[in-house]
């Protein structure tokens, strides 16, 4: 499986973004995500137009936990999209890499007084209540720098998407957002239409990561213009915005099988067009906040394979120079991933191996996976780690977070510096009465 930009060379080996993966791992080190310009730029336009074909006013913004860094808010400014943030440090990296606050919009659970006094000293564009006293809160907030702050409420829509437990954020028993069904989400819309400072721009939600079915999202467009729908009629109101989140899914492995952006945009498009007529409301602007689906597939991991292990009878551990630290996800939630030895790309599959990062836990990263005879120093790429990998990314065992490298037309370019030693322990303090004191002196 080639994604992007990927490519076998006429050595045999794996390139992307027209560089050579054996010569980025040597060059800048192991392990190494890489990131295909090219490829991040086409699913961006590519999401972009296919929602406009469809329906006649949409904001897309890149849903920036996935993969937060300065030239990743760059990239995605340039191709017309906004960016999605849900920290004051996801704030923080878009507003220093210049992107305009007018194309952010501010999200988050739990949202403190320093985020939301960034966010609206900034004059962000949107920012997200997401439980009732945020309200009053933001309100007391915008009031005090004497300014009107466009507001969206994110509603819970009810909606259980077929996607890991973990990764299901719609449905009705879930810490994000206000309840439709125990009458929260109509009480917040009140509230928020009540404060003076506060201008209620519209409704949002997010059902889900990873979501290969085009179905859920369809039900959930059609449940937040029934609610939109109540909102005008018992409260008086005509919602002007209609935010549905993110959480396409992507290829991680042959088997996948997500959607076009081109049927996704149509049956959601379609499902909010046709729920609208139904209740005669005219049609909201229709925003949209993809992460996964816009990066996924762009990222790649390179490691460097040390120790292997025959297990007689049992298996075949291949151990590579990362794990856990660098990629949490199959530990947190069985994701899968396919994988390509990047020196060996052109070579038949000859064995199954499990392979196993180098953490003081089981760490498996694949369980199994088909490859060439692997031998110690080999390269391993696995794919689709552009989204959750760096963004999730620990320190554990004192690992060093690895480097990004930005890949196009044959130029590698650092936009996050490895970590160093010296890093690890740049924050740590002892205190004094820790330290040792003078050696006494032998008599």
């Amino acid at each position: 499986m080639l994604l992007g930009t990927q490519r076998i060379n006429e050595e045999g080996f794996l390139e992307v973004g027209g560089c050579n993966t054996i010569e980025l791992a040597e060059e800048f080190g192991t392990p190494l995500y890489i990131l295909d310009e090219a490829g991040l730029r086409e699913t961006c336009r590519r999401y972009r137009e296919a929602f406009a074909a469809h329906y006649p006013r949409v904001h897309i913004s890149f849903s920036s936990k996935v993969f937060t860094t300065m030239a990743v808010c760059r990239i995605v400014e340039e191709e017309g999209l906004g960016v999605d943030v849900s920290s004051g440090g996801e704030l923080f990296t878009a507003l220093d890499a210049g992107v305009s606050p007018s194309r952010i919009v501010m999200h988050g659970s739990n949202k403190s007084l320093r985020e939301i006094e960034l966010a609206v000293s900034h004059r962000v564009g949107r920012i997200g209540i997401d439980y009732l006293e945020e309200i009053a809160m933001l309100q007391k907030i915008a009031a005090a720098h004497q300014t009107q702050v466009d507001v969206l409420i994110r509603v819970a829509p009810g909606i259980a998407a077929d996607t890991h437990t973990h990764i299901q954020t719609g449905k009705a028993d879930t810490k994000f957002g206000l309840a439709l069904a125990d009458g929260s989400a109509k009480q917040a819309v009140a509230e928020a239409l009540n404060a003076p400072n506060l201008q209620l721009r519209g409704i949002n939600c997010h059902i889900g990561s990873q979501i290969l079915d085009i179905d859920p999202f369809a039900e959930t467009a059609r449940v937040m213009v029934d609610f939109a729908s109540q909102v005008r009629d018992d409260l008086g109101y005509t919602l002007e915005e209609l935010d549905l989140g993110g959480g396409l899914g992507v290829r991680y492995s042959s088997d996948d099988r997500p959607p076009s952006f081109e049927e996704f945009a149509e049956a959601v498009a379609s499902a909010v067009k046709q729920t609208c007529e139904a209740h005669d409301l005219p049609l909201p602007k229709l925003l949209q906040e993809p992460g996964r689906s816009l990066i996924g597939e762009s990222g790649l991991t390179l490691y460097r394979i040390g120790v292997i292990k025959e297990i007689s009878g049992v298996r075949t551990y291949v151990s590579v120079d990362g794990g856990m630290s660098d990629n949490p996800r199959p530990a947190l939630y069985g994701a899968r991933y396919s994988a390509i030895l990047a020196n060996k790309a052109a070579l038949p599959s000859t064995q199954t191996v499990t392979v196993a990062g180098k953490h003081c836990e089981s760490d498996t990263l694949i369980p199994e996976l088909e490859a060439p005879q692997i031998a110690v120093g080999d390269i391993l790429a696995v794919q689709t780690t552009g989204a959750y990998n760096y963004s999730m990314a620990s320190n554990y065992n004192r690992f060093q977070r690895p480097a990004v490298v930005l890949v196009r037309d044959g130029r590698a370019d650092v936009i996050v510096e490895r970590e160093s030693l010296e890093d690890l322990v740049r924050l740590d303090r002892i205190p004094e009465r820790l330290r040792s004191p003078e050696p006494k002196k032998a008599s």
